[in-house]
Parts: structure tokens; C-alpha cells; sequence
């Protein structure tokens, strides 16, 4: 059984690491969702592959979740909330799923990571 929970890391972490690729390939497309900014949308791209890269290999782990859970918690509140306060349900979707992503990391970060050397 532990072997399937295991997997969990695996399942969490990869996602993260395609929505990155995604980032970087579609950084054009997305930028209108960034204020405007490619250079934004690059940047959270990298950071979405840094977080997934060191969930995977377990270094700075629980400051990579936390960072993370930042920074899904700031799309909510910049990207997602007017949209979905105006009704649009694809902002709706994309404010749940980032929250339930930030509350996810933030559980990874408390009870998974293996490195505390930054965040004890």
C-alpha cells in the first residue's frame, strides 16, 4: 500500500513541471493573463518547473511548497477573482483549482518535505 501512496509525490510534482513547459512554450498566448507581461508569465513559469524538480529530488522541498502555495494564492487574487466575481466559470475553475493546489502544497510542505534547512 505505501508503494501506491508513494505515488503521490510523483502525481502532485509532474503536473507542475508540464504546466511550466506550458508557460514557456505558450508565453505569448498567456501574457494577457500576467498584465500584459511575457517576461511574468516566463517567470512563473521556471518557477512552476524549480517546484516540481525539487519536490521530485527532495531538496528545499518545504521552501519550494511554500513558494508555491504563495504564488497559486497570488494568481487567485490577481488572475482569477474578478473574472470569477463577474461570473466567467472558467475563472471560477481556475480560482478553485488554485486554491485547492496552494492548500495541497502547503499540506506537502508540513507533513512530506524531507529538506527543512531553509524553513525548520
Amino acid at each position: 500500500m505505501n508503494a501506491v501512496l508513494n505515488l503521490g509525490k510523483f502525481l502532485y510534482a509532474i503536473p507542475f513541471a508540464v504546466f511550466g513547459i506550458f508557460h514557456l512554450m505558450g508565453a505569448k498566448n498567456m501574457a494577457g493573463l500576467a498584465f500584459g507581461s511575457e517576461i511574468l508569465v516566463y517567470l512563473s513559469g521556471a518557477a512552476l518547473i524549480a517546484a516540481s524538480v525539487s519536490m521530485l529530488i527532495g531538496k528545499l522541498d518545504k521552501l519550494a511548497t511554500v513558494l508555491l502555495a504563495l504564488m497559486l494564492i497570488l494568481f487567485v487574487f490577481l488572475v482569477h477573482l474578478n473574472g470569477a466575481m463577474a461570473g466567467d466559470q472558467s475563472s471560477m475553475s481556475g480560482l478553485l483549482k488554485d486554491t485547492m493546489l496552494a492548500g495541497a502544497a502547503l499540506m506537502y510542505a508540513k507533513t512530506m518535505a524531507k529538506d527543512k534547512a531553509v524553513i525548520g
